[in-house]
């Protein structure tokens, strides 16, 4: 099997644009396509920049328009391939100090489920499966501290990557990593608010951030 690179800066809609048309030129039509580009700043929301803001938004949410009005309507017209956006649990439940982040994966989030429905309306063999895990060991939340870890641990990315291949292979729409975090989400439509505070606060959820450093500290941190 051979396989291709490009590189990309998918903040520039029109730079997606033109590595798209070159990928279908020297490669053929893409049937899988994988949303995965994030960053995360790690500041609570009154210490924010604009331009970090807008930076989280353009990555995290924006890129996902561009390269999917760049590939996926040669899916609908050849009726075959496969959408997967990967999201996360906070773009469900959000938390203190990650604001512009969970802002932009609620938003991301928002985009797949109206695009499935999209594709069910238009009754479409193009699949769609959205990624909500929790937290992948690839330094990007380094410093990250909760207060007993092994409620919410952070997973490797070989065990991530194996179950989303999985999901797309059995057309998985929905895939929750840990699988029981689901039930985080189902209390979060049960509870109010207040109990919802009560047990953030046992595992210092919303001040998990304090110690945040990413890769890089002071710079915001970029996982393609």
């Amino acid at each position: 099997m051979k396989a291709y690179t490009y590189t990309c800066d998918v903040t520039k809609r029109e730079e997606v644009y033109r590595v798209a048309q070159r990928v279908k030129e020297e490669v053929g039509d893409v049937f899988i396509l994988v949303n995965n580009a994030g960053i995360v700043s790690g500041k609570q929301f009154l210490h924010l920049t604009d331009e970090e803001i807008i930076k989280t938004m353009d990555v995290n949410t924006m890129a996902h328009f561009w390269t999917l009005r760049a590939f996926l309507p040669d899916m609908v017209r050849s009726n075959q391939g496969h959408v997967v956006t990967i999201s996360s649990l906070l773009g469900e439940s959000a938390v203190g100090g990650l604001s512009d982040y969970c802002t932009s994966k609620f938003a991301v989030r928002g985009l797949h489920d109206a695009i499935l429905r999209e594709m069910s309306v238009l009754d479409s063999q193009v699949n769609c499966t959205v990624v909500c895990p929790f937290g992948v060991s690839t330094g990007m939340f380094d410093g990250v501290k909760l207060r007993h870890e092994f409620l919410l641990p952070f997973m490797a990315p070989e065990y991530v990557g194996r179950k989303i291949v999985q999901a797309v292979l059995t057309d998985t729409e929905v895939l929750y990593l840990p699988p029981y975090v689901q039930l985080l989400v189902i209390a979060k439509t049960i509870l109010p608010t207040s109990a919802q505070l009560v047990l953030e606060d046992i595992i210092k959820l919303n001040e998990a951030t304090k110690t945040f450093t990413g890769r890089r500290q002071d710079t915001p941190k970029k996982e393609n």
